[in-house]
């Protein structure tokens, strides 16, 4: 498995990937595939500044993660939040432990210090558009539960919630540096 940089070019298969968990999980918000341009266009936009990254088996992307701004203000400038997304084949495998170390190494190569993770939650413990696997994968990789908001999304007739996870992957100084764009540092894989 090698891990590298997405580019734009990775878009279609970045998309196929993701579009499994558009039609049939709640796992993300967004009801509708965007196109291969648009997502390209975001691959680009997120390279501009935060790391994305591709899990690679003989030209085939297995999986991917990124970083995105937390929020906008200043202040909130060593917090990022973390999307992950694996193909519906390739899970349970590491994988996701993978990508998420090595996204993990490239943000604090950046300097920053709080990893975020956005993760739906149901009320139903038999929902079929959601489990608790991604609350117990950010368990697993240490990351701690620090709120939920309570029926903040609607897909598929019904509400879900939105918990919030952290992680500190840093140490937090006063007179911290400021945070390098992933573009600026020197990086290996």
């Amino acid at each position: 498995m090698k891990i590298r940089f997405a580019t734009p070019e990775d878009a279609a298969q970045i998309l196929k990937i993701y579009a499994y968990y558009v039609e049939n999980t709640a796992i993300t918000f967004e009801w509708q595939i965007p196109s291969v341009e648009e997502f390209a266009k975001r691959i680009e936009n997120t390279l501009s500044f935060y790391p994305y990254i591709v899990a690679e088996e003989d030209g085939v992307i297995k999986g991917y993660a990124y970083a995105s701004r937390f929020r906008v203000r200043k202040a909130y400038d060593w917090c990022i939040e973390t999307s992950i997304y694996i193909d519906k084949d390739c899970r349970r495998n590491s994988l996701g432990t993978l990508l998420l170390s090595e996204l993990e190494r490239l943000l604090s190569l950046q300097g920053i210090l709080n990893v975020n993770a956005s993760i739906t939650t149901s009320c139903d413990p038999d929902d079929k558009y959601v489990t608790n696997a991604s609350r117990y994968f950010h368990e697993k990789n240490g990351y701690r539960f620090v709120g939920e908001f309570q029926k903040c999304g609607f897909k598929f007739n019904r509400w879900y919630n939105m918990m919030w996870m952290e992680k500190f992957i840093g140490e937090h100084t006063e007179n911290h540096p400021a945070i390098k764009s992933i573009n600026e540092i020197e990086v290996s894989f």
